[in-house]
């Protein structure tokens, strides 16, 4: 069934999804890829992100909500600060699953500028309209509205992302992300997903001087890259 209502994930039905306490809404207009991919290398080889770690932009909905009182009601112990756990409570994910942990740890690390393991207002300002962004642009993809992202939607999205990769590397991206046994992938591994895909080839990028999509590293090379790599 296709997502419907804004109410707050606690009272959510299956198929919502998005920012906390269901702000954003889904009477925005989903929207498109509005860059052209990008990319070098031969074919089979990866594309140059042409996002950067973010997902597609689309125009904001016409009338901004009350941020300072969506952040208030997440931050639920009012310490001034929003932890994984406040956020992943307030997040909703289309299903009665709890939001994706690592997701919400791996958000929340994107936006932590002072490194404590938490955000404070302004860094959730900007996380809120990253979650948004995401939002609409897994509505765009999820192109039969079932909520979920299905192989064939998932290689559609990342393609259009600017990437070039094997349905046989679809076939282990849906078996690493799809949490729930059904085939798709849900709002908030499809996040992961895409953040990793990005974050990991960007790291290749700087090792692949030469552009062509392959590197020659030695084994402690490799580890440094993995483990150096901010994920």
């Amino acid at each position: 069934a296709p997502p419907g209502g804004t109410a707050p994930p606690g009272n959510a039905p299956p198929g919502s999804y998005g920012a906390p306490a269901g702000y954003g809404g889904y009477n925005a207009q989903p929207a498109g890829y509005n860059g052209q991919p990008g990319g070098y290398g031969p074919p089979g080889g990866y594309g140059g992100p042409a996002y950067q770690g973010a997902p597609p932009q689309a125009p904001p909905p016409q009338q901004g909500p009350n941020l300072q009182q969506i952040f208030t009601s997440v931050d639920r112990d009012q310490s001034g600060q929003i932890s994984v756990n406040e956020l992943q409570s307030a997040l909703s994910n289309g299903t009665w699953q709890p939001f994706n942990p690592e997701t919400v740890r791996l958000m929340i690390s994107m936006f932590d500028k002072d490194g404590n393991g938490t955000i404070n207002f302004q860094e959730f300002g900007a996380l809120w309209n990253y979650i948004n962004d995401w939002q609409r642009t897994f509505r765009f993809y999820d192109r039969d509205n079932s909520g979920s992202i299905d192989q064939n939607e998932l290689q559609t999205a990342i393609t259009s992302f600017g990437f070039r990769l094997s349905s046989k590397f679809y076939g282990l991206l849906m078996k690493k992300f799809d949490r729930t046994g059904s085939r798709t992938i849900t709002f908030d591994d499809f996040i992961q997903c895409c953040v990793l895909i990005q974050t990991l080839s960007a790291a290749f990028q700087r090792k692949d001087t030469n552009r062509n999509g392959w590197i020659q590293i030695n084994y402690e090379e490799f580890m440094e890259l993995v483990f150096s790599t901010k994920i």
